[in-house]
C-alpha cells in the first residue's frame, strides 16, 4: 500500500514579500541546448559521434547560440566529438559551446586539452551540495562541500590561465553549479556561490555564470520560483552574474519551474528539445519557447518547421514524439468533439488575417509551426454537424447551410461508426456526393428561358425531354408551380443558398486556371415531408433549377 508519511516537504525559504508573481515576461532568455550531453548522457544507446554532428547541426540551424556538447574528459567518445568541432571548424562564430566537469583537477585539465584552440567555451564545474548528498554520499560538512566548490572554482581559473599561454585568443567563461539547488538549503547556495564569486572576481562586463539546477524536481514550480527569487536577492554582486535554470521533469512540472524562475530574475535557461533526459525528462525548451511565442514574445528560436527537425531528434535519441507532446504532437491541432470543431469554424471564418490571433481551442495559427488545416478538424462518431461542414468547406469549398449540415450529420456519423475511426475528407465527400446525388445525371435539362413581367417571372424549360413551364415571383417559384402544374402536387420552398465553387483545372500548356462553378442548395416542403436537394452547375440558375428537381426527387 501508498504510505505518504514516508515523505516529507522538501524546505523553501519563506519570503514575506515575494515579486514574481506580479511580473510579465517581455523578452526571451538566453537559451543553453543540453541535448548533447544531459541529453545524449539519458540514452539506453548513447549517440555516436556521426548522431551527435546531426543533431549538432539542427541545433545549429534552429538559432542555438550556446550548446552543451558534452563531458569531454568522461569518455574518449566525448573528447573526440569536441575535437571534431574545432578541428573542422563546425562551431560558427556567433555560437559558445559548453563543456561540464567535476570540481576535479585531472578532469578539469583534460577538459582544457578537449578544447585547445576553440574560440570561446563556456567551462561549467559543479559539485552537490544538497543536504541527501552531504550526509548520505559524501559525509561531509557544509565547510567541506563548500572547500570543494572553491577548489574546484580555482581549478578552472588556474588551467585557464595555462591554456591562455598555448592559446591566447580563446575566451573562457566560467559557470558553476550547486547540483541539486533544489534541495539544497538556499541560504547555504548563496553561500557556496559567493565563496566561487569570489574566486573568480567576475564583473558587470565580464560575468560568470550561476546555474540552478532542480537536479531532482521536488517542490512545487511557485516555491522553487521562491528558491530562486530568494538566491538572487541574497547575491551581494548580482549585477555580475547571469543566473541560469536547469529543471528536470520528476513533478512534471519543469517546464512550469522554469517559467516561474524567469520571473523570479532568471537569464539563462537550460534543456533539451522534447524534453529528453533522465527519469521523466528535462525540461522542454520547445514547449518554454513556445509559451512565449503564444504571448507574443519572440523566442528567438526557428521552430517554425517541425516536421524537419522532429525527425531529426527522434531518429539520435530514438524515442517517439508524443501525438499530443505540447505544440508539436501530431493531433494537437485536431478537434474531435463536435462543440469544438464548431467553435473553431466559426472564430476561423472571422477571422481576418492582419487582425490579432482569436480562434476557441488553438492557442497559435498551426501554421506558425508548419502546419496547415487539413489536420485540425477531423470527422468521428463525436464529431457532429460541424465537423463534417467544417472539413467539406476546408478541402472541397462546400459552404452548407445549417439545415443541409443537419441533414447530413446522420449519414457521416453512420459514416464514422461503420469505419469504426475517423472519417478521411475524401470518404466524407464521396458520401455527400453520393446522399445527394452529385454525381448522377438522372435529370436532364436540355434548356431553359426566363422572361419577367413586372414582378413575375415566367419560366419555360425541358426535361428529359419534357417541356415543363411555370409562373412566379422568381426562378424557384416558378418552377414549383410548373412541378404543380406537371403532378398536381405543391411544393414551397423553405430555404435556399448559393455560392461560387472553385475547381483547378489542367489548361494546354500544363499550367492550372480556376473555372467558376455554382453550387445550390434548397430546402423543401412536399406535402408531409421536408427534402433537401444539392446540385452543381456551370451557372446559378442551371446550379438553382438542378437542386430543386433532386430535392423533389428525393
Amino acid at each position: 500500500m501508498m504510505n505518504p508519511a514516508k515523505y516529507q516537504r522538501t524546505p523553501t525559504p519563506q519570503l514575506s514579500n515575494r515579486q514574481w508573481p506580479n511580473n510579465f515576461l517581455t523578452k526571451a532568455p538566453i537559451w543553453v541546448s543540453v541535448d548533447l550531453r544531459d541529453g545524449n548522457q539519458a540514452l539506453a544507446n548513447p549517440m555516436t559521434v556521426e548522431q551527435k554532428l546531426a543533431l549538432w547541426h539542427q541545433l545549429i540551424a534552429m538559432g542555438f547560440k550556446t550548446i552543451e556538447i558534452g563531458f569531454p574528459s568522461a569518455s574518449q567518445l566525448e573528447f573526440d566529438f569536441t575535437r571534431r568541432l574545432i578541428e573542422e571548424n563546425l562551431i560558427p562564430d556567433d555560437v559558445t559551446v559548453q563543456v561540464l566537469v567535476q570540481a576535479r583537477e585531472h578532469l578539469i585539465e583534460r577538459t582544457y586539452e578537449s578544447l585547445q584552440g576553440v574560440k570561446q567555451a563556456v567551462i561549467h564545474v559543479y559539485n552537490t551540495t544538497s543536504i541527501v548528498q552531504r550526509e548520505n554520499v559524501f559525509e561531509k560538512t557544509k565547510d567541506e562541500i563548500k572547500a570543494m566548490a572553491v577548489q574546484g572554482a580555482k581549478w578552472v581559473q588556474e588551467y585557464a590561465l595555462k591554456a591562455a599561454k598555448t592559446n591566447p585568443h580563446s575566451k573562457w567563461i566560467f559557470q558553476y553549479s550547486p547540483e541539486s539547488f533544489s534541495q539544497t538549503e538556499t541560504d547555504y547556495a548563496v553561500e557556496v556561490c559567493q565563496a566561487v564569486m569570489d574566486v573568480w572576481q567576475p564583473t558587470p562586463e565580464n560575468k560568470c555564470i550561476l546555474n540552478l539546477p532542480a537536479t531532482v524536481e521536488s517542490t512545487s514550480p511557485n516555491r522553487f520560483a521562491d528558491q530562486v527569487e530568494y538566491f538572487i536577492t541574497h547575491l551581494k554582486n548580482r549585477e555580475s552574474a547571469l543566473i541560469s535554470i536547469h529543471t528536470h521533469n520528476d513533478r512534471g512540472c519543469a517546464v512550469a519551474a522554469a517559467e516561474l524562475s524567469l520571473l523570479a530574475g532568471a537569464d539563462r535557461i537550460e534543456g533539451t528539445l522534447l524534453g529528453n533526459g533522465e527519469r521523466t525528462g528535462n525540461m522542454d525548451i520547445v514547449t518554454l519557447a513556445m509559451n512565449l511565442y503564444s504571448e507574443g514574445i519572440d523566442p528567438e528560436l526557428d521552430l517554425s518547421q517541425p516536421n524537419k527537425w522532429v525527425p531529426v531528434v527522434e531518429e539520435v535519441t530514438q524515442i517517439q514524439t508524443h501525438p499530443r507532446h505540447p505544440w508539436v504532437g501530431d493531433v494537437v491541432y485536431t478537434a474531435y468533439s463536435g462543440s469544438h470543431q464548431d467553435a473553431i469554424r466559426k472564430c476561423l471564418l472571422k477571422q481576418k488575417p492582419d487582425a490579432p490571433w482569436n480562434v476557441a481551442y488553438l492557442p497559435i495559427d498551426p501554421k506558425d509551426v508548419g502546419r496547415d488545416y487539413e489536420a485540425i478538424i477531423r470527422v468521428n462518431s463525436q464529431s457532429g454537424k460541424a465537423g463534417s461542414a467544417f472539413v467539406l468547406a476546408q478541402e472541397y469549398g462546400l459552404n452548407l447551410p445549417k439545415w443541409v449540415q443537419l441533414d447530413f450529420a446522420p449519414i457521416a456519423q453512420n459514416l464514422a461508426e461503420k469505419q469504426g475511426g475517423v472519417v478521411s475528407h475524401k470518404d466524407l465527400y464521396s458520401a455527400f456526393s453520393e446522399q445527394y446525388f452529385l454525381t448522377e445525371n438522372n435529370i436532364q435539362i436540355n434548356h431553359y428561358h426566363l422572361d419577367r413581367e413586372g414582378e413575375i417571372e415566367h419560366l419555360s424549360l425541358e426535361v428529359n425531354g419534357e417541356i415543363w413551364q411555370g409562373s412566379g415571383t422568381g426562378t424557384l417559384s416558378a418552377l414549383c408551380d410548373a412541378w404543380h402544374k406537371r403532378t398536381g402536387h405543391s411544393v414551397d420552398v423553405i430555404d435556399y443558398a448559393e455560392h461560387a465553387l472553385h475547381t483547378l483545372d489542367e489548361s494546354p500548356n500544363g499550367e492550372q486556371g480556376k473555372n467558376a462553378q455554382a453550387m445550390a442548395y434548397v430546402y423543401l416542403q412536399q406535402d408531409d415531408r421536408r427534402t433537401v436537394g444539392v446540385a452543381i452547375a456551370r451557372d446559378t440558375v442551371s446550379a438553382m433549377v438542378m437542386a430543386l428537381l433532386k430535392g423533389l426527387n428525393a
